[in-house]
């Protein structure tokens, strides 16, 4: 799986989108993209990029209580939206770059029966592996110098949590540019279910989704939980 603070009032779940407040975020022409989705060219790239960067930047701002209280309430909104995690492996993520945290949260699934798994980068262009973990296991320093297990098993999720940069209404997700969840969830044998992660400001118009991007199905913010529209 973000922006600015938005000390608004909780909005009703599916309505978490503010108005676009600049021209690139309504206007594909911004950088020459197609009225549509179109093959993955530079324009769409840097277009990404610049959006990626506006996004993160904002996240950044977000100062240290604000962000607990969005954790907060993220983490009861992710209790609601996956449900009982007894016998479940779930996947969730070690905080980077201002991500809400929720280590707090997954060690809430490991008292309800759950299991907790890390994904960890093995290799550029590669898929993901999911590592399962819980706390006091070692951990080492992986990609970006997130700390991944050393040693877990590893696992095929039955529910990713999949931190967002961006997220737009059909679930698609921005993140980092790298590919690494895409890449991952197309060759796991069974589909898990995909729940986006991020802050309420982090919902944009349109990714300009791709074919091989993958839709989450449900994004969870401070704001609601909202199922993407189709």
């Amino acid at each position: 799986m973000a922006a600015a603070a938005n000390e608004s009032e909780e909005q009703a779940p599916g309505e978490c989108f503010s108005a676009p407040c600049s021209m690139h975020e309504v206007d594909p022409a911004y950088v020459g993209l197609p009225d549509g989705a179109g093959r993955p060219d530079d324009n769409l790239k840097r277009w990404r990029k610049i959006e990626r960067e506006r996004l993160l930047a904002s996240r950044m701002t977000l100062n240290q209580q604000t962000r607990a209280q969005y954790e907060e309430k993220i983490a009861a909104k992710l209790h609601d939206a996956i449900g009982d995690p007894r016998d479940l492996t779930v996947s969730v993520y070690w905080p980077f770059k201002g991500e809400p945290d929720l280590r707090v949260w997954m060690g809430q699934v490991l008292a309800r029966g759950g299991r907790a798994a890390l994904p960890v980068v093995v290799g550029k262009a590669q898929p993901l592996v999911f590592r399962l973990w819980a706390r006091g296991e070692p951990l080492e320093r992986g990609v970006w110098n997130i700390p991944v297990p050393s040693k877990g098993a590893p696992v095929e999720p039955d529910i990713v949590i999949a931190p967002v940069v961006g997220f737009d209404r059909a679930g698609f997700r921005l993140g980092y540019g790298g590919g690494f969840y895409d890449r991952t969830l197309a060759v796991l044998a069974k589909r898990p279910r995909i729940v986006g992660v991020g802050y309420a400001q982090a919902a944009i118009a349109t990714i300009y989704p791709q074919p091989h991007d993958i839709p989450m199905d449900v994004v969870v913010t401070e704001a609601g939980v909202m199922l993407p529209e189709r």
